[in-house]
């Protein structure tokens, strides 16, 4: 449902009915007036609205963080770099913050990478290392290239295995093509789209039957095909849009793990199958670091009224390494530096404290903001709310309540508040439910915090830019993000400005899809230290 005005007697018979039934619902105060009733203008939204949209940082932030910083990998100089750039930027504003040790990784950097094929011609191929990969130390490896073969069982994978010493192996499933659906849709005749995706079907089938007839797991593979001497072990993940490859991290210890671009991948592929023999040289230089520590970044304007209760801004800051981290989570953190920001020149001394938490090594597994919830235990027991921003550059378009009984009040308190131009096309539902642990919001909610995710129009997010080549500076939405920089601010100086901390009290869960009763996610405990994955 959207936001728009109605009348009283719409209004309530519309909430008598979604509370009797418990379904999804959006509030605001303009529902509880008259359609012509006029609604006056808080000075302190004002003044926000003026701040984030005619003063914004936004680009300057964005700027430093991905072209200046680039990807920010746990364990990596980049992530340290980041963590140091967040409080530099805090400080020049006035806010006071610093970098919260909560634990260490295994370190790596990235350095300089060469993948040209010399064999049946010269090529220089599109691809990049995997995160934590090993190196060549500097020195080109030349080999020839090999698929992986089609195999009935163990026994004939065991066999074949001592064929991959010296060269580099293909681990990935050949595309057949390298449009996306929608592209194919738009253009070709029903025919032929319908035979394209009957033999993408039939590939991918026999190929998941070679990988299942090793009788290994698939990620296991690649140490395997190392531990039998291949020089290097190849993959293509593609992202199902022009030109995306999912890059994420390497599953070798002495080998190189390299992602090849779908086309490069496929030529290659050809070659091998066609019995050409192709041959690459690879040159990396990347280096392991041993173990180095891992922080979150924490800001802080002190509260005025109640300064020993919270109101939370999240971001994860740590990202994977295939662009630049850009719309994952780059643009979830300058939104809530530039908010905070915002904060400090329009509302220096809240009610309550307003803390920034820039998270790392979220990738792996939430570490940074479970690790803060067990270390914080006195900021958990008195925060009013969390806001969470970990999806994209798009405007906010949906709210959950995350299973909290009484969101629909103060949610709808806090909404009310927002110039209707920002929440208009938001759809809310509440009670709504916890959830999985998507994001960092979810640690929070799992201690009983009232946490919400502020989920974010797509913008091809999954497809496009999540985990990809092309998650780069380029697709940012600068107007979406001055849009989510005014709702989140509003939202907060609203949170910080209540009489009191807002209700805890959760919604009894339904039963799940075998018949047992639902129950409130546990609080988890966060990996401290790490090597890889």
């Amino acid at each position: 449902m959207k936001f728009k005005q109605q009348t009283i007697c719409r209004f309530r018979k519309l909430a008598f009915l979604l509370l009797s039934t418990g379904i999804a619902y959006t509030p605001t105060q303009a529902q509880r007036m008259g359609p012509n009733t006029p609604r006056s203008v808080d000075p302190i939204v004002e003044q926000i609205v003026n701040e984030a949209t005619n003063n914004s940082e936004l680009e300057t932030l964005a700027f430093e963080l991905l072209d200046v910083v680039g990807p920010r990998l746990v364990g990596t100089p980049q992530m340290t770099h980041a963590n140091e750039w967040a409080l530099k930027t805090f400080q020049r504003w006035g806010i006071s913050a610093k970098n919260q040790q909560f634990g260490e990784w295994h370190g790596w950097e990235r350095g300089i990478s060469h993948i040209d094929m010399t064999h049946p011609r010269q090529k220089t191929l599109a691809g990049t290392q995997l995160a934590w990969s090993p190196t060549t130390n500097g020195k080109a490896i030349e080999a020839e290239v090999i698929a992986f073969p089609d195999i009935k069982d163990s026994l004939a994978f065991r066999a074949w295995l001592p064929k991959v010493k010296g060269k580099y192996v293909m681990v990935s499933m050949p595309q057949p093509t390298g449009r996306p659906d929608a592209n194919w849709k738009e253009y070709a005749t029903p025919e032929s789209y319908a035979k394209m995706k009957r033999q993408r079907d039939s590939i991918g089938s026999v190929w998941n039957e070679r990988i299942k007839a090793t009788g290994l797991a698939p990620n296991s593979i690649p140490s395997v095909l190392e531990d039998a001497g291949a020089v290097g072990v190849l993959s293509s993940y593609w992202s199902a849009e022009f030109g995306a490859n999912k890059i994420f991290g390497a599953r070798t210890h002495k080998a190189p793990s390299l992602d090849i671009s779908l086309e490069d991948y496929g030529i290659l592929y050809r070659l091998a199958e066609k019995g050409y023999a192709p041959k690459i040289k690879v040159e990396t230089s990347s280096k392991h670091l041993g173990n180095v520590p891992s922080f979150n970044t924490i800001a802080e304007i002190k509260g005025s009224q109640f300064p020993d209760e919270y109101v939370i801004l999240s971001a994860h800051l740590d990202s994977w390494e295939g662009g630049s981290g850009a719309t994952d989570n780059g643009t979830g953190t300058i939104a809530m530096m530039e908010v905070a920001r915002v904060l400090k020149k329009v509302l220096p001394n809240p009610k309550r404290t307003i803390l920034v938490g820039l998270w790392g090594s979220e990738e792996q597994g939430l570490n940074g903001s479970r690790s803060f919830v067990l270390d914080n235990p006195e900021v958990i027991e008195k925060t009013q709310a969390v806001f969470n921003l970990d999806n994209g550059t798009g405007r906010v378009a949906n709210i959950n309540g995350s299973g909290f009984v009484h969101a629909y009040d103060f949610m709808g308190r806090w909404l009310d508040a927002v110039p209707s131009h920002i929440t208009k096309d938001i759809n809310t539902q509440f009670p709504g439910s916890p959830g999985g642990g998507g994001s960092d919001h979810a640690s929070f909610v799992a201690a009983g915090v009232p946490g919400f995710m502020l989920s974010s129009l797509s913008w091809g997010y999954f497809s496009n830019t999540w985990h990809t080549n092309l998650d780069t500076y380029d697709k940012i939405v600068f107007d979406d993000l001055i849009s989510n920089v005014i709702l989140t601010a509003v939202l907060t100086y609203k949170a910080s400005e209540e009489p009191a901390l807002v209700n805890r009290e959760k919604r009894v869960l339904p039963a799940d899809a075998s018949g047992k009763p639902g129950t409130w996610p546990a609080i988890r405990q966060p990996r401290r230290t790490g090597v890889g994955y």
